[in-house]
């Protein structure tokens, strides 16, 4: 059975967090007792993941309100914001326990009113992703082939997920599929935690390089191209994880529909364009050195962008909670409601 990637244990104040790092090889767990464990846990990677990174970061202000009341509550909205800049829902999720917090004076009180509304993203997350996941299923056939990217799945949200959402929905109605995996280098999370998650869950799963998706496509009949997201512009141009706008023109090339999956929360009203979009540079040694140990010469110079941008016109669909969007896209009432295409 998967573990899950969140875990807040009320009676000890603590968040339990699954160390991704080790996946695969191990599964051990992190427990923060601070928001400043939460801080570097999201940081490191231990936890990663849009919606997850959001609802961790949620509860790492309640562990800052516990401990200090508002002062240190604030001190940690600071903090946690600092840790990863792409990803939109630990901004979203910051936000909401800010605006919480203006109403309450008593740290007592605030603490507690922290600890339910950071229970209510948590509980949500999975309620949205079951719903984007009844959405997005109803694009895939009976027998179906996909290929994904990076991991959008439970391990990187409260539960279910999101692209792995979909493909879960798709097999509970019925229908049958073949996944892909691409090993999304340089941190192989397709690899490490795409591939076990859906092992884990008994899919037929097939790892490729992500120098192979192309190739595939052309050589075999692929139905969808279905990835996560860490922050959508209100234009639909999309922010995943570097290599997916590879992805994204090889599916055009070989006719096969390339679909976003992610919540309306990952979608940034502030946003007009992705040139707009933050990208996270992360070490060169990630690129260097595959388990640590040294693939290249060790003074190469290195460009590490963690994340790429997708131009919305090479996406056929937004799939979200509240429909599927459809390009040309217009996001600007997404807070509002949402049309199915």
């Amino acid at each position: 059975m998967l573990p899950a990637s969140i875990e807040w244990i009320q009676e000890k104040h603590i968040l339990r967090l699954l160390d991704q790092r080790l996946i695969p090889h191990a599964i051990a767990f992190r427990d923060c007792c601070t928001y400043e464990d939460v801080a570097l846990s999201i940081e490191d990677m231990t936890v990663r993941g849009a919606p997850a990174i959001g609802s961790a970061a949620a509860y790492g202000t309640v562990l800052a309100a516990l401990a200090g009341g508002k002062v240190l509550f604030e001190k940690s909205l600071k903090r946690l914001a600092s840790t990863r800049p792409t990803a939109v829902n630990l901004f979203w999720a910051l936000d909401r326990m800010k605006n919480l917090a203006t109403s309450y004076n008593g740290s007592a009180c605030l603490a507690e009113a922290l600890e339910n509304e950071a229970g209510n993203i948590y509980t949500e997350d999975i309620d949205i992703n079951k719903a984007l996941s009844s959405f997005g299923e109803k694009i895939l056939p009976k027998e179906c082939s996909v290929i994904t990217h990076c991991n959008a799945g439970a391990l990187a949200t409260c539960g279910y997920g999101t692209a792995l959402g979909i493909l879960r929905s798709a097999r509970e109605s019925g229908k049958k599929l073949k996944i892909y995996a691409d090993e999304t280098r340089p941190r192989c999370q397709g690899a490490r935690l795409t591939a076990f998650e859906l092992m884990q869950d008994g899919f037929d799963v097939t790892l490729i390089c992500d120098s192979m998706a192309a190739f595939l496509m052309s050589r075999k009949k692929i139905d969808a191209v279905i990835t996560g997201a860490d922050r959508v512009a209100l234009n639909g141009d999309t922010a995943n994880k570097i290599g997916t706008y590879s992805l994204a023109i090889a599916a055009k090339e070989n006719k096969v529909p390339f679909y976003i999956a992610a919540p309306i929360s990952t979608v940034d009203i502030n946003c007009k364009g992705g040139d707009s979009i933050p990208i996270e540079e992360r070490s060169a040694e990630e690129v260097r050195c595959i388990d640590g140990r040294l693939v290249a010469p060790k003074d190469v110079h290195v460009w590490n962008p963690a994340f790429d941008v997708t131009p919305a016109e090479l996406i056929k669909g937004i799939i979200t909670e509240k429909g599927i969007f459809s390009y040309p896209y217009n996001l600007a009432d997404v807070k509002l409601g949402g049309v199915r295409g």
